[in-house]
């Protein structure tokens, strides 16, 4: 076997997509910004559904509060409903961006204020003129829109880097024969060294051979084979952590911060649901009251694309409970405004960093099982929030009730993010450090 002579086959080696941070990202902009107005800004409106539903079935406010709460929920269980457009658009966008990361979450997210501002009132009008039965098959017609976002949705392309190596045929593994020395080398002790590399995606071994004759190398190559066999499991674990990365459940960080999700879920939701029939319980008439949620909705953009750069979020989280909280002290329609306004602010404060947060927090190539996760545990108390609201408005008889209840959950909910301010790991550096844990641009992901 002549050393001076190696056998050799080119193959790629794959490298991780890199986020362009622009030219067709801002499609996936336009993609999740549509895709959140047809789901939770549709969510948001259905506010005006609720009064009449309510009146025509005759039934308590817990009862019709789990139409929206179902829909909620649904959202948060990956692979159902909404959540097939959802959340891999979501995921797309943490892809495709990563320096203008804050800024493009703050911009698709305004979708959701932009369609609730122009829904809210088109309801209304639906169902004067069509009645609720009519107004849902027209949205249904509408949300068929979610289609086309699915259709602007395109993976990235991973760099290919490309190495010499004897590639083998079975397992992925790769046999490489390297040369250790020239001719005049091999009048040693061994008349030819060679070298195997065997390589997975994980794990590299190497075995060094003095072989005294070629045919040597069939019995190193068996060798090869018996080691092959040990490599089987890691790298099916390998696979499965590729798509869903169960790991994240032992990582205590990522697990407060999913607490955090639960408590504010259930703040979150019900106060859209019941602005409206809570201004109609004041007299407020019914283009005024479904005008609140369009001021809302004008307030909540700004304060997305606002916060968006300032990234505050246990600030927002308090404040926002805060003006839950203060809610049933408005009557008219100038106060109730006031506090649609105030709502709106701080809400879009809160919504447009919570997610930015999560990418921070997990690093964004573990985002996509991160957000299914972290979605799918918030899904109790967005399934819940708004019944725990109706019930306590059944027992009070008065919607402002409501709204004190969803004040204290986010109150709560921000506990558990001053917590993880407080969890300093020392793991050596294996866990990431938080200086100032509310900044999400000081976070630093794990790597």
């Amino acid at each position: 076997m002549d050393s001076s002579v190696k056998a050799q086959k080119v193959r790629p080696a794959v490298a991780p997509p890199v986020a362009p941070d622009g030219g067709y990202s801002w499609f996936i902009v336009l993609s999740c910004f549509l895709v959140f107005g047809l789901t939770f800004g549709v969510i948001k409106a259905f506010g005006v559904f609720y009064v009449e539903i309510h009146k025509y079935f005759g039934t308590t406010a817990t009862e019709t509060s789990w139409i929206t709460s179902i829909a909620v929920a649904t959202i948060h269980v990956v692979g159902f409903g909404y959540a097939l457009t959802w959340t891999p658009t979501v995921t797309m966008l943490g892809l495709y961006f990563e320096k203008r990361r804050p800024v493009a979450n703050a911009l698709a997210s305004a979708g959701e204020c932009i369609l609730t501002f122009v829904l809210t009132p088109l309801f209304q009008l639906l169902i004067d003129s069509y009645s609720w039965r009519g107004a849902l098959l027209i949205l249904g017609a509408l949300q068929l829109n979610l289609c086309v976002c699915g259709m602007l949705l395109r993976p990235l392309k991973s760099t290919k880097d490309v190495t010499p190596e004897v590639k083998a045929e079975e397992e992925g593994l790769s046999l490489e024969l390297l040369p250790k020395g020239d001719s005049e080398q091999s009048k040693t002790n061994c008349q030819e060294t060679e070298e195997l590399t065997i390589s997975d995606k994980s794990d590299q071994g190497t075995i060094q051979a003095c072989l005294q004759d070629p045919e040597d190398i069939p019995n190193l190559t068996m060798e090869v084979q018996d080691l092959n066999n040990t490599t089987k499991r890691p790298e099916l674990r390998t696979k499965i952590l590729r798509y869903v990365d169960y790991t994240l459940i032992t990582d205590a960080h990522f697990m407060v911060y999913t607490t955090f999700g639960v408590f504010a879920a259930l703040g979150f939701f019900a106060p859209a649901l019941f602005l409206v029939p809570y201004a109609r319980s004041k007299g407020i008439e019914e283009y005024q009251a479904a005008a609140l949620m369009s001021i809302s909705a004008v307030l909540d953009l700004f304060g997305r694309v606002f916060f968006g750069w300032v990234q505050q979020l246990a600030a927002a989280v308090i404040l926002l409970g805060t003006v839950l909280l203060l809610c049933p002290l408005a009557s008219s329609f100038s106060e109730l405004a006031t506090f649609s306004a105030a709502y709106g602010l701080v809400f879009g404060a809160a919504v447009s960093i919570h997610i930015t947060v999560l990418a921070e927090v997990v690093g964004v190539h573990r985002l996509g099982s991160a957000l299914g996760f972290f979605m799918l545990i918030r899904s109790t108390g967005g399934l819940f929030g708004p019944p725990i609201a109706g019930f306590f408005i059944d027992q009070m008889s008065d919607y402002g009730a409501g709204f004190l209840m969803a004040g204290v959950a986010l109150i709560m909910s921000a506990m558990f993010l001053l917590l993880l301010h407080q969890m300093n790991p020392r793991a050596g550096g294996q866990l990431p450090k938080y200086a100032k844990w509310c900044k999400a641009s000081e976070l630093k992901p794990k790597t």
